[in-house]
């Protein structure tokens, strides 16, 4: 029997390799997709969605200790970690759908299975054994959590993907990263009553950020009640009566009821076949790629988290609609990946978008900083001790805002503002001339008027 033949044989249903066998789909290939777990990848299923539905459980705590502030009695309030995790488990459930939903709309097949690449031109399914001929291959496989070093004991730890899933709401929990996911998770557990210890190797939390950004955020999570262990990693990990035993690297002890790792995430590509093809990978084992997503294999591309470039959803979810139009769609453009915002929903919040001061200094221009920190309106009635943290880096030659940084309620929505002023090439001047909202913290933007000295 002749091999079945497609346009586009995407490995991978995640945000980045859907987007691309749909906008392939649109511009007239027959494409296949496979995907062996769940259709919508990380992002939806086990990463940014149930992390950010988390992160609502855990500010409605904060909002009902602030509530008294504002006159309102709240008495006898009850968190119940399984409601949660189950009304979590139906919002994934119909997003997955969707995903599902609208790439066979597109005309997409979409196959439940692993596959794997046999050829520049091939790829097996494994469920049926079935080899398919494709004009190009897609590689969309994600990353899964890094678990460190054989420690002993190092199953008896979870990971973000066991997180959002777990049957007993951790009283005492170990995060041990220092990265998104870990300040997160960290964040989200102390709101919701959990008592947390966040061990990482470095002196700070969050390496590549803003040095104020880190330090702001490790005061407000000492503050919150976060046990910080820096310049420490774990050693082994053992069972106890009633929960776990921790022994870190210089000795000291922790028991906790769970463990969580949350040390990064490593590209899916091993048992794919690349290494037989000849697609060419980098140290750590991602795929290494062209502007154009192309690989060392012309008519093999990779987008997203399997490419370890930008590993942030909107990112892969671009880069396959830019490799669907180039080459599907005769319309050839590339993804920009040298000025992007994010956000880490840590608490609070950080939105940052453009250069760090620390990277701007190192390009050998001359800069000014403007910075301010002050306490939220909401915060003066609540009591609540935390502070807003904003920040803008400007070249002092062109005046033009190089980076945005900042940490408080609605860091995320304004940075995605943010963003698109800096993608104008605002400069300061455009920020001072804007007329300020008030009363919002996010009028400190355009506020800010004498630059910090330098120390």
């Amino acid at each position: 029997m002749a091999a079945k033949e497609v346009d586009l044989f995407v490995v991978g249903a995640g945000s980045g390799g859907v987007r691309a066998a749909r906008i392939a789909a649109q511009h007239g290939a027959k494409v296949m997709m496979a995907e062996e777990y769940r259709v919508g990848g990380t992002c939806v299923i086990r990463g940014c969605v149930p992390k950010k539905l988390f992160v609502y459980a855990g500010r409605f705590a904060h909002d009902l200790e602030d509530m008294a502030g504002f006159g309102w009695r709240v008495s006898e309030a009850e968190f119940d970690w399984l409601t949660l995790v189950a009304n979590k488990d139906k919002e994934i459930s119909r997003l997955e759908a969707i995903y599902r939903r609208n790439a066979e709309a597109a005309g997409v097949e979409v196959v439940s299975s692993r596959a794997v690449v046999t050829g520049p031109n091939s790829v097996r399914i494994l469920s049926t054994g079935e080899e398919i001929r494709a004009k190009y291959i897609l590689l969309a496989t994600g990353a899964h959590p890094a678990l460190g070093p054989d420690i002993p004991g190092c199953d008896l730890a979870i990971t973000s993907n066991e997180a959002f899933s777990l049957t007993h709401f951790p009283d005492r929990i170990l995060i041990q990263g220092a990265g998104y996911i870990a300040v997160e998770f960290a964040g989200l557990f102390r709101a919701l009553g959990a008592e947390v210890t966040l061990v990482y190797r470095g002196d700070h939390i969050l390496r590549g950020f803003d040095g104020d950004v880190r330090a702001h955020l490790e005061t407000e999570m000492e503050r919150a009640g976060i046990r910080l262990m820096a310049g420490r990693t774990l050693s082994s990990i053992e069972t106890i009566p009633g929960g776990k035993r921790v022994v870190l690297s210089d000795g000291a002890a922790v028991e906790v009821d769970d463990v969580m790792l949350a040390i990064g995430r490593i590209p899916n590509t091993r048992n794919l076949g690349l290494g037989e093809v000849g697609v060419a990978l980098d140290p750590v084992g991602a795929v290494v790629v062209d502007a154009h997503g192309r690989t060392s294999v012309p008519s093999i591309y990779a987008v997203g988290d399997i490419t370890n470039r930008v590993n942030l959803t909107p990112v892969a979810i671009r880069e396959g609609h830019a490799f669907a139009d180039t080459v599907f769609g005769n319309k050839p453009w590339t993804v920009d990946h040298s000025l992007i915002a994010t956000a880490v929903f840590s608490e609070p919040e950080i939105g940052t978008v453009g250069l760090t001061e620390e990277a701007a200094r190192a390009l050998g221009r001359p800069v000014d900083i403007y910075k301010t920190a002050f306490r939220p309106l909401k915060a003066t009635l609540s009591g609540r001790e935390t502070r807003t943290f904003m920040k803008l880096v400007v070249d002092v030659e062109t005046d033009r805002v190089l980076g945005c940084h900042i940490m408080g309620d609605g860091a995320s929505e304004m940075i995605q503002l943010a963003a698109v002023a800096l993608g104008l090439k605002a400069t300061k001047a455009d920020f001072d001339r804007t007329v300020a909202v008030h009363p919002t913290s996010a009028e400190e933007l355009v506020t800010l008027r004498t630059p910090t000295p330098s120390a």
